[in-house]
């Protein structure tokens, strides 16, 4: 996806994947940095790391709380900061990391754009409250959804993020807890889904697919997991999390590059990659 956009645009850049334990994330960061990269994305575990690892935090990173994409940025002769790809081969004397993110925006723009779903005023369920989950709920409060409900095997996590969401959005109702009356959307934040044989991620006994009009699936591969051919089943609107991976590879691709991402070429790239489709 990424080296797809990057081709379309012109640029001499190369996208590239690398496994970093966390115990080893700051000297991967600083490395990237001393190697002049452009940027970095980061996934799962390293993105709450991150926060305390980059020099400055963007708006996007100190409101979701999590960094999935570093631009590295250097100061020109007028002091000013810019991206280092806006450098060419010249290398600025001083370099800097800042983090941003850009999961929480594309989650939202792939609910309404693969589900056609309206999140103002919804009553929405989220499975998990790790940092996935957490940086969905927190986007749905701020796109004022009137309730939420907040399920985790582990209930501190999610009486955490009720909190939170309790101090910044007070007027999005919380509950820890299934819901008992008919709801718009279930969003699956955890990872269950991805291995074969896997049950669903909620308690059957206390929820029903009955209950909700859409299902939302972060993971993308399968493309349609055991919750998604249950709600399927159960006729409900559904879709998986690709188009939010397209969306904020994206915006990641536009911050580091200062031009307009070319969706549909990165969208295609996507698609081939993970299923296989032209």
């Amino acid at each position: 996806m990424q080296n797809a956009g990057m081709a379309a645009l012109g640029l001499n850049w190369r996208y590239l994947a690398f496994e970093v334990r966390p115990d080893h994330l700051r000297a991967a960061i600083e490395g990237a940095r001393e190697m002049r990269f452009i940027g970095l994305n980061l996934t799962v575990p390293h993105k709450l790391l991150a926060v305390d690892l980059v020099d400055l935090l963007d708006e996007s990173a100190q409101a979701w709380g999590a960094v999935n994409t570093i631009r590295f940025e250097g100061r020109n002769e007028r002091g000013e900061w810019q991206p280092l790809g806006s450098f060419g081969d010249r290398t600025p004397d001083q370099i800097r990391s800042q983090g941003f993110n850009t999961d929480a925006d594309a989650i939202a723009r792939s609910l309404r754009e693969d589900l056609h779903f309206e999140l103002a005023g919804a009553k929405v369920l989220v499975l998990g409250a790790g940092g996935a989950g957490r940086v969905a709920a927190l986007k749905l409060a701020a796109e004022n959804v009137s309730e939420l409900f907040l399920v985790n095997r582990t209930i501190g996590k999610a009486e955490a993020i009720a909190a939170e969401i309790g101090q910044r959005f007070p007027k999005v109702k919380t509950s820890i807890s299934y819901p008992r009356q008919p709801i718009g959307l279930v969003v699956n934040a955890t990872s269950v889904g991805l291995r074969p044989g896997d049950e669903l991620p909620f308690d059957r006994t206390a929820f029903s697919l009955s209950q909700t009009r859409a299902v939302y699936d972060m993971i993308y591969r399968p493309a349609e997991t055991p919750l998604l051919n249950a709600a399927k089943a159960a006729g409900c609107h559904i879709a998986n999390g690709l188009g939010m991976l397209l969306h904020q590879g994206a915006k990641a691709l536009e911050l580091w590059s200062g031009q307009k991402a070319p969706i549909t070429v990165m969208r295609k790239a996507l698609e081939k990659n993970v299923y296989g489709s032209t």
